[in-house]
């Protein structure tokens, strides 16, 4: 049986003491904290799992999970296919590539306190010059009122923000494919569709399920966007969990209710993430990814 390398312990230490110090060691302190009763000035007051009851029960809760659901699911897909056609048509050899990459991560580099206050600034109705256009051409949206119109300009605005990351894992992965593979294409005679659905998709899977979670992950954290817009209303109808629990931890007070949705959020991702890693890893026993 081979011994402990103790040489390699030693050399992993300080990353393990990093991990722990920043992420492990306040992990279990939110998870302690969401079995207490606690605010502002008062000590910990154990309460069990009453904190993730009160949660569940809250019908505000269960809506914010549905908006993040189904925004988080419609801002990772459209991203996601935005990001392969628009690095298919890079890739495929147009004129001032460079530029055009520099243009497109332009959004990454603006701060998102910045990004969306000038969306929201462009898509007023009554004087945005989006706003104003959309109105003209009857596809106007009332996002101040209605909580879809809301949810749709969030999803609007994090798409554009986020979109270089997805592009650049997506561009990375179809400038690795190998040359010769699409000479051999060339050579049998397919076109630029078929090119692309049997040559390069295929071959592009593993680089999208990578980008589609890391993407779902951080989807999953939205808040900025939904706080700046709407601030969660009208009547808390466009809240998303991270809004929830920032009410729940600041406005409110109730760090108990809030790290709990903090650790169900968790949950939820780390869930989600393990579907599609085992999905991945199926396709890979097989030889489909």
């Amino acid at each position: 049986m081979k011994t402990p390398d103790r040489g390699a312990f030693l050399l992993a230490a300080p990353a393990h003491l990093l991990l722990a110090i920043t992420i492990t060691i306040p992990a279990v302190y939110i998870l302690w904290l969401s079995l207490n009763d606690s605010t502002f000035g008062t000590q910990l007051t154990f309460v069990g799992l009453s904190n993730y009851f009160d949660v569940f029960a809250d019908p505000s809760f269960w809506n914010a999970a549905k908006n993040t659901f189904f925004v988080v699911n419609g801002i990772v897909y459209v991203e996601i296919l935005l990001a392969t056609l628009i690095a298919a048509v890079l890739v495929s050899g147009v004129p001032f590539r460079p530029v055009l990459i520099a243009i497109i991560l332009v959004p990454y580099a603006a701060s998102e306190v910045v990004t969306v206050l000038v969306w929201k600034s462009l898509m007023n109705p009554s004087y945005g010059m989006i706003g104003r256009a959309l109105i003209d051409l009857g596809m106007g949206l009332n996002w101040s009122v209605s909580p879809s119109d809301a949810l749709v300009l969030v999803g609007i605005i994090s798409v554009w923000q986020h979109l270089p990351f997805s592009f650049l894992l997506i561009y990375a992965g179809m400038m690795a494919i190998p040359r010769s593979l699409y000479e051999a294409a060339a050579i049998d005679g397919a076109g630029t569709i078929q090119t692309f659905f049997k040559v390069t998709l295929p071959l592009l899977v593993p680089t999208i399920l990578v980008a589609i979670i890391f993407r779902f992950v951080f989807a999953f954290r939205l808040f900025s966007e939904v706080w700046l817009l709407t601030g969660g209303g009208p009547a808390r109808m466009t809240e998303v969990l991270a809004v929830y629990l920032y009410r729940d931890a600041y406005r409110t007070g109730d760090f108990g209710a809030a790290a709990a949705t903090g650790w169900l959020m968790v949950v939820g991702t780390l869930l989600f993430a393990s579907v599609y890693l085992w999905f991945m890893h199926r396709g890979m026993r097989n030889g489909n990814v």
